[in-house]
């Protein structure tokens, strides 16, 4: 039975009411009636313990309430338990901002107040919204991207019990590409690493650093903020395979990296190291945006040195001015930023033959489907060349009386694989071959048959009884029903 009462004791004559009273689970409860009349205090009360009996027989389902009062919640205030979340998860302060900030963006345009009001209507229109103001496909998939991330939490969490937004469509980013970046051709590096290194110092660091920083980037594929990241025992010279390390903390998929790199470079680091503490930035990087700058200026710098090898001859020099060879920006729009020797990684480990797999794990791509959207078309004739050996290796197994020579010039293997591939093709013809053997073992069993095995001559009276029951028993010839069914 629900119980009411004034807290503060008789003094507080004019104060609210409060009810008392056993929820579903037996657990007692107390709430403030909001009112100064005990009789109404008393009918909702009354209500409450109604209520919590109905739950209790199963007449009211709890969870469909819950559902109900979380969506009559505030959004601001489920925003702040969203973003805690977020923190809490290790995702990086700068997604944490952007996800929260998008959320709200999203819910201002729509008017989205309470979790109950969010619908994927609203979210289409703020979407449209943001491609009428020209915004590109991958910054509106941004925003919707964080828009649907909130909503699967609040299902996730319960407090939701559907996702409004799963109908809503992201865009293609592909389709509406605003910045397109293009790789640093081998033959651009040399120059840009010369030109590099006789520079001046830009943004604080010497010409030398910078060069340093480069073959670094475009070794390991690092990104800017992993770069950053990096300290002086990062570095780890002394092993078989010297290699880079990064923790977990500062990687983009919050996964320890650990990225080998050449002899030369380990030489150069160690030498840049020498002087600095084990806990120093490996490199003293400017700001984000002035990294771009820095190495804008020394693509310029490179560009105009290999502009003025040719000014005494005309034809040349004019030939040059019209290329794209180390120009920050080339003729199809594509630009090269800092953010460009990231993409260089991939790019020449994919045109020096490496397997799609291992420029995955170098570039710590989640997929191979975005390894090879992103690197596949720098493999021009890989198809084509594949027919090729394909063909030969069909050839190979037709051909019993080929060479190991043929072998190596038909398949462009190494002298051991063609080795192998030559025994396999002899083996198999052995076994075509062994067909032959069949017509000598029939002569031989015609020249030389087994004893016949001696039946005994069975009386006519048996042989007509057996005939009785020739159809009967699935072909078991006897009367027995114990032997020709053997479960009766």
């Amino acid at each position: 039975m629900a119980s009411v009462f004034k807290r503060g004791g008789k003094g507080n004559r004019g104060g609210y009411w409060y009810v008392s009273w056993f929820d579903h689970t037996g657990k007692r409860r107390s709430k403030c009636a909001r009112t100064t009349d005990k009789a109404t205090a008393e009918r909702i009360g009354a209500k409450l313990e109604t209520d919590a009996a109905k739950r209790r027989e199963g007449l009211i389902d709890p969870q469909l309430e819950q559902f109900a009062s979380e969506a009559r919640r505030s959004l601001a205030e489920i925003l702040v338990e969203y973003k805690a979340k977020l923190e809490s998860g290790a995702r990086t302060p700068k997604h944490v901002k952007y996800a929260v900030e998008f959320v709200r963006s999203v819910a201002a345009f729509a008017e989205f107040t309470t979790v109950g009001e969010i619908a994927a209507e609203g979210v289409d229109r703020y979407a449209r919204h943001l491609l009428d103001s020209g915004r590109s496909a991958r910054t509106i998939q941004a925003h919707l991207n964080a828009a649907k991330g909130f909503t699967r939490w609040l299902v996730e969490a319960g407090k939701l019990p559907r996702d409004p937004l799963s109908a809503v469509k992201k865009p293609n980013p592909n389709a509406d590409r605003r910045r397109s970046r293009r790789m640093l051709l081998p033959d651009e590096w040399p120059r840009l690493e010369s030109a590099t290194i006789d520079g001046p110092v830009r943004f604080g660091m010497p010409g030398e650093e910078r060069a340093l920083l480069y073959r670094t980037a475009i070794q390991t594929g690092l990104r800017v903020s992993e770069l950053g990241s990096l300290s002086r025992a990062s570095v780890v010279l002394d092993a078989p395979r010297p290699y880079v390390r990064v923790k977990a903390a500062d990687t983009k998929n919050s996964k320890p990296a650990q990225l080998f790199i050449d002899r030369e470079l380990a030489d150069a680091l160690r030498d840049h190291v020498a002087p600095k503490t084990p806990t120093a930035r490996l490199f003293a990087l400017p700001y984000a945006t002035n990294l771009a700058r820095m190495l804008r200026a020394d693509l310029e710098a490179a560009r105009n040195a290999w502009m003025k090898e040719a000014q005494q001859e005309p034809e040349e020099f004019t030939r040059r001015e019209q290329s794209d060879f180390l120009a920050s920006d080339n003729h199809e729009g594509q630009s090269l930023d800092f953010h460009s020797l990231r993409h260089t990684c991939g790019a020449w480990l994919a045109l020096s033959g490496a397997h799609p797999k291992t420029v995955q794990a170098v570039m710590r791509h989640s997929t191979i489907t975005l390894t090879m959207d992103t690197y596949g078309h720098l493999l021009p004739g890989a198809e084509a060349e594949a027919a090729d050996r394909l063909g030969a290796m069909v050839s190979l197994r037709s051909a019993s009386d080929d060479s190991e020579e043929n072998v190596l010039r038909m398949t462009g293997t190494d002298s051991e694989s063609a080795q192998r591939l030559a025994q396999q093709s002899r083996r198999d013809s052995t076994r075509r071959g062994a067909a032959a053997c069949d017509g000598r073992e029939e002569n031989a069993a015609e020249q030389k048959s087994p004893k016949p095995l001696a039946i005994g001559n069975l009386g006519d009276a048996l042989q007509d009884d057996a005939m009785l029951f020739a159809s009967s028993g699935g072909g078991i010839r006897t009367p027995d029903t114990r032997i020709m069914i053997p479960l009766l």
